[in-house]
């Protein structure tokens, strides 16, 4: 049938008012009655669903309504947005379970210790809902499913409601849908207008959140306050089952799980699947009624731990995704005929009803295999070679608390080292370092954490293959052998807030080592006040309150002569400094440094910075992905302001404001020439320092050190020399003068891009297949060389870790007055990987520093 044959069908037969509107009666189920006293989408929207997008302020003034006016649902605001939107948690239940929710709940999580005795209490069941803001079914679904479970009359409903415990999050990113709702209003139309070209059906930046993250990947991770709010009732009810609803491309039809049988990560239960595809006969039997097409065992994976839909298969519960070719705007054209909007959010929902029956026809094997799946992690747990974890961040207190608050978010349980212990031939200090038992209840999801997972039965992933997030953490970690002793379990551990006494009045100044992870936000917080700062580019022995401290390059110094804040000002700023940011502060007491160390007032050993002023470009082919993980890293963690502007937008700007510009990856990262030529000028001749990463940095190695540029005028090319330490430079340069899955680098700690790092090695993350150009007229200027063998963690092939061995990772390179520092790969990758952010803040404070040879080599 035509399209336009299809449109004069749906006409014909009523269902077209404008974009397929439809009262509640299309989502009704029609055997069963409903109270006429719970009101109707329609009434209080003004307009069927279909006929527009629900807005979620309107959204949460209905479903509270119908939450408050029932004695089956409860309803809490768990969280906001980066935007302050509400997130809405809905606990549905009958009347009697609600009036002892608590002791149900404490009962279901008492009744999966093996030790204890089975429990019979009601099926816990998680529907999650919208969490991609372009996917508006998945929002959607939300309202008929709660108005159901809220209105529905008879013996069935009653009794579904008496053996199960309804748990809905409604919805995962209020921010994403908000803008997608605006989108969709902006180009509507009085007539449907069903051209999938139409600007209504397309939404640039729609499915994340605030901060341009996928909220679906969060899951493990644990940076954005979406999912730290929804996380936190997951483990507080740990459900049996998990369904979370999607939509993918328009032509496609309808899948859900169990998924692909060969992309299943090997910690998850082969019993999961059995009983997930059960699960699916219930789904079947409702589409092959309808007529409906669909697939159930084709396309999607269950290997990545940090997914809605994989997640709860590490955590003991049933995961299930679904996925609808999606309508967009409301009505629009597919290989398979019109797809609307309305009918989407229908199935969505008689799907969640799907769910819930066959979770209830299997409530005792469920809960069985979920009881076995702690009782199995405790035997497992038992006949693991390593018995726990160790790990450390050395100089970096926030960091290992940041770490200590991911693990406690995945209800991981976290001792503290009571006493020296002796690993890998490193050693860990008791008071710095904590350890993690794998004997826990959590002992797979450790492993999902901790494991270094390199092999793998098929190379084909729908996301990334290595996650091993002591790496990311870029923490001084152990594999423990042999039973943990009692004497080094000190007290159990968790995450607090990381704050510093205000340091003794000084008369000289105040120090700040630049280890800690709040460094560059203390740093900026200086520079913001006028402030005048000096930074140690190399070690530096201070005489201070508490005596004789070494401190590493990166250093801040913070002198009292030369300012025109008064003294007790200064003090004043960096109390505040060692509270709120969690930075020691040290008083200096003298000028004066022993041995070989500068002085404090040494201009080579200490050079002042100035305050940034930086320029991200964004759209455009450039990744909304990449360069909101650098707006986050930046506004959100340092509070350093950032312009956001679109690539295809510089004509006009104003170049000299800027003293940074930061250039992603993406799939087109090419400028116009007459861009192109006008960056070159700034970087040359204005001093300014291009950031960039993944295509950006093959971008700015070709454009600004190809061939055609022939490098630095200054510095002629003279063949590929042999990398060396940057810290040696002036040693070297004074011999020959007249008069960078998870993969392992090696770092210069003496460059500037390395300050604050304890020591050479580096994890860094890599989805690319980008290999930078060793520069040829600068054998200072690789910041990170991968190793030799650089798989740490994930999958890559024997021909791509040959290709990527022992090439640059990070470069850096003076160009004229000015400094490029090109990332291999994205150093902010989904806000996670904090080894390489502090390289990315260092380039955006020392970039400036960067000097470059003088001699031949």
């Amino acid at each position: 049938m035509s399209v336009i044959r299809s449109i004069a069908a749906l006409l014909v037969l009523g269902l077209a008012s404008p974009v397929l509107a439809e009262p509640i009666g299309f989502f009704q189920l029609a055997d069963t009655r409903y109270d006429s006293g719970v009101p109707v989408p329609e009434a209080r929207f003004g307009f069927g669903l279909g006929e527009r997008p629900v807005r979620h302020e309107q959204m949460v003034s209905y479903l509270t309504e119908i939450a408050q006016g029932s004695d089956r649902i409860t309803v809490e605001t768990i969280g906001y947005t980066h935007e302050h939107r509400p997130i809405l948690f809905f606990v549905v239940t009958a009347p009697e379970n609600q009036a002892r929710i608590e002791d149900i709940r404490a009962a279901h999580l008492a009744q999966l210790d093996p030790a204890t005795a089975a429990g019979s209490g009601p099926a816990i069941i998680w529907l999650n809902y919208g969490v991609h803001g372009a996917e508006p079914s998945g929002m959607d679904a939300a309202i008929p499913m709660l108005y159901h479970l809220a209105a529905a009359e008879g013996d069935e409903i009653e009794q579904t409601l008496r053996d199960s415990v309804v748990l809905i999050t409604a919805v995962f990113n209020p921010d994403g849908h908000s803008r997608r709702a605006g989108l969709v209003e902006m180009f509507g139309s009085d007539t449907a207008v069903t051209d999938p070209a139409h600007a209504q059906h397309n939404w640039p930046s729609a499915r994340t959140n605030h901060y341009w993250f996928d909220l679906n990947r969060q899951w493990l991770l644990q940076t954005q306050p979406e999912s730290r709010a929804w996380l936190t009732q997951w483990h507080r009810w740990k459900p049996q089952v998990s369904a979370d609803f999607h939509e993918m491309g328009t032509d496609a039809t309808f899948y859900f799980h169990p998924g692909e049988p060969r992309r299943l990560n090997p910690l998850i239960p082969g019993r999961a699947r059995e009983l997930t595809r059960n699960i699916a006969q219930h789904h079947i039997g409702f589409l092959d009624q309808e007529a409906r097409l669909y697939t159930t065992e084709e396309g999607f994976d269950n290997f990545y731990v940090g997914k809605g839909s994989t997640y709860p298969q590490v955590n003991g519960s049933l995961g299930i995704l679904f996925e609808i070719g999606s309508a967009r705007g409301g009505l629009i054209e597919s290989d398979h005929g019109l797809v609307s909007h309305a009918d989407n959010v229908r199935t969505q929902f008689r799907t969640g009803l799907t769910t819930i029956a066959g979770a209830l026809a299997q409530r005792s094997e469920i809960a069985a295999y979920q009881r076995q799946f702690f009782a199995d992690a405790a035997v497992s747990a038992g006949r693991d070679r390593t018995s726990g974890y160790v790990f450390s961040a050395e100089g970096d207190p926030a960091r290992l608390n940041l770490f200590l608050d991911l693990l406690d978010r995945h209800d991981v349980t976290v001792h503290a080292l009571a006493r020296d212990l002796r690993a890998d031939g490193r050693t860990y200090r008791a008071g710095e370092a904590y350890i993690v038992p794998m004997q826990q209840p959590q002992y797979v999801m450790i492993r999902a954490l901790f494991d270094r997972v390199t092999s793998f039965e098929e190379n084909v992933f729908y996301d990334v293959s290595g996650w091993t997030l002591p790496l990311a953490y870029d923490l001084e970690y152990s594999a423990l052998t042999g039973n943990l002793s009692a004497q080094s379990l000190g007290e159990m551990a968790h995450p607090g807030d990381i704050t510093f006494s205000a340091p003794p009045v000084s008369s000289y100044g105040y120090v700040l080592r630049w280890s800690d992870y709040y460094a560059p936000r203390a740093l900026y917080r200086l520079l913001d006040a006028d402030i005048r700062v000096r930074v140690a580019t190399e070690r530096a022995m201070i005489t201070t309150q508490d005596g004789l401290i070494e401190f590493g390059p990166g250093t801040t110094f913070i002198p009292l002569v030369g300012q025109d804040a008064s003294a007790a000002e200064i003090h004043g700023l960096v109390s505040r400094i060692a509270a709120e940011d969690g930075v020691p502060v040290y008083s200096a007491m003298t000028g004066s440094t022993p041995g070989d160390t500068p002085d404090l007032g040494d201009r080579n050993g200490f050079r002042p910075i100035e305050r940034p002023e930086i320029l991200l470009l964004f759209d455009d082919g450039i990744s909304l992905y990449d360069a909101g993980e650098v707006w986050h890293q930046l506004d959100h963690r340092m509070q350093i302001p950032v312009t956001l502007r679109r690539k295809s937008e510089l004509a006009g700007l104003d170049w000299s404001r800027y003293t940074h510009l930061v250039v992603v990856g993406g799939n087109n990262t090419g400028f116009a020439s007459g861009d192109l030529e006008r960056i070159r000028d700034w970087i040359r001749d204005d001093g300014g320092v291009l950031i960039a990463s993944r295509q950006g940095a093959q971008m700015a190695q070709e454009a600004f050190f190809g061939a055609d540029e022939g490098g630095d005028d200054e510095v002629p090319a003279t063949g590929d020399p042999a990398r060396r330490d940057y810290g040696a430079m002036p040693v070297d340069d004074a011999e020959h003068v007249i008069g960078g899955a998870i993969f392992a680098g090696d770092l210069d700690t003496s460059h500037p891009i390395g300050f604050g790092y304890s020591d050479r090695f580096i994890a860094v993350h890599r989805n690319t297949e980008i290999v930078l150009e060793r520069p040829q007229d600068d054998p200072f200027a690789v910041v990170v060389e991968y190793a030799a063998d650089p798989l740490l963690s994930g999958y890559a092939s024997q021909r791509r870790r040959d290709e990527i061995a022992g090439t640059p990772a990070v470069i850096a390179q003076r160009l004229g007055r000015g400094s490029v520092v090109m990332f291999a790969d994205n150093p902010n990758f989904r806000a996670t990987f904090r080894g390489p952010e502090k390289m990315f803040l260092n380039a955006v404070f020392f970039g400036s520093l960067i000097d470059r040879p003088r001699g031949d080599y």
